[in-house]
């Protein structure tokens, strides 16, 4: 018989405590070793009970959550979900969670809690099995200088932008992964389009902060958009987003299209558009995250004659996405994260130089 799934609970409500306990409850893999109602007994339980995942609420007594999980994943590592009003929660907090070590973030509903969380369950379920299996302590992104002034380089619209165009895909795990990957790569980066999974309001943020890490131009993808070298587009949360070409230039289209993978955005709908329009001039990565979303999108690249690869399952927090692209048969290479970023640079000089 398979080993259980040890929950630990975080949450000042006693209401939030008593129904995630009946969700979990209702899952055989599934058992809560513990409950705690502020960090510092939460803090004793962790070193008591030693739980698989823990669940943590942002907004309690005493200390709040995130500067807990900091202090958590100093001195000791434990998968973690958020699971708070990202309303109330607002970008910067949310993006300071998974850069304090987050796996996930899930919606705490903010009416009727009971008829609420009992529709979540399945996803909540769902989330804590695949965080169960995550990586803790994933590769860090090296930036030289953190908070100093970034020397930008001007993005360029000359012809050869319909040289290369690269499309990334990520999940659990990206916000983090994505860093790693766009630290290896130069100021004239190739055009490039990134679908990571996140909440409608918060990918604006996501891309203003990695925006003030590197050379390149990073933003919320709009309507219109450009593709050009020195520029990265990350698609807006809740928008499909696509490409298209008109004349020598490739453009973004996004739209609200049925979600695809239970996800929306998702990266299928932008690989199959990077296939269709620019085929070998491409360049395809799926990066660390839960689910299938990439997988086909990448096949479909790479039969197009694009250039794929696939992050390792050693340096993914969920070795899921990759391992999808994988099964298909849709990778050229399979890499651990802090080489991608090389391993596609050298593809383009062989490219450039043939």
């Amino acid at each position: 018989m398979a080993q259980k799934i040890r929950v630990l609970i975080v949450d000042d409500s006693a209401v939030i405590r008593k129904l995630l306990e009946k969700i979990f409850s209702s899952c055989a893999d599934i058992e809560v070793v513990g409950t705690a109602s502020d960090p510092y007994i939460a803090r004793d339980k962790l070193v008591a009970l030693k739980p698989d995942v823990m669940t943590l609420d942002v907004e309690m007594p005493r200390m709040d959550g995130i500067s807990f999980l900091e202090k958590v994943m100093q001195h000791f590592p434990t998968r973690t979900i958020i699971f708070s009003s990202l309303a109330k929660t607002g970008s910067e907090t949310y993006l300071r969670a998974l850069e304090a070590g987050a796996i996930e973030i899930m919606e705490k509903p903010s009416i009727d809690v009971s008829q609420s969380l009992e529709t979540l369950s399945a996803a909540i379920i769902e989330k804590v099995k695949a965080v169960a299996k995550a990586r803790i302590n994933p590769i860090k992104a090296v930036i030289p200088n953190p908070g100093a002034p970034v020397q930008k380089v001007a993005s360029t619209s000359l012809a050869r932008t319909t040289h290369q165009l690269l499309a990334v895909a990520s999940s659990t795990g990206g916000t983090e992964a994505l860093k790693v990957f766009l630290s290896g790569m130069p100021a004239d980066i190739p055009g490039t389009l990134v679908v990571q999974h996140m909440p409608p309001g918060f990918t604006k943020s996501f891309a203003e902060n990695l925006d003030k890490m590197f050379p390149f131009e990073v933003k919320e993808a709009q309507e219109g958009d450009q593709v050009v070298p020195g520029r990265v587009l990350i698609a807006p949360g809740n928008y499909h987003m696509e490409i298209t070409r008109s004349g020598a230039f490739y453009y973004v289209k996004l739209h609200q299209g049925p979600a695809l993978h239970s996800v929306r955005p998702a990266a299928d709908y932008l690989m199959k558009s990077v296939a269709k329009y620019v085929g070998k001039n491409a360049m395809g990565v799926v990066l660390t995250g839960m689910g299938k979303d990439g997988a086909e999108g990448l096949l479909e690249m790479k039969n197009a004659g694009a250039y794929t690869v696939a992050q390792n399952e050693e340096t993914c927090v969920v070795y899921g996405m990759p391992a999808a692209a994988v099964a298909l048969g849709a990778a050229d290479k399979v890499l651990p994260l802090d080489r991608i970023a090389g391993d596609l640079l050298k593809q383009l000089q062989t490219r450039n130089a043939a």
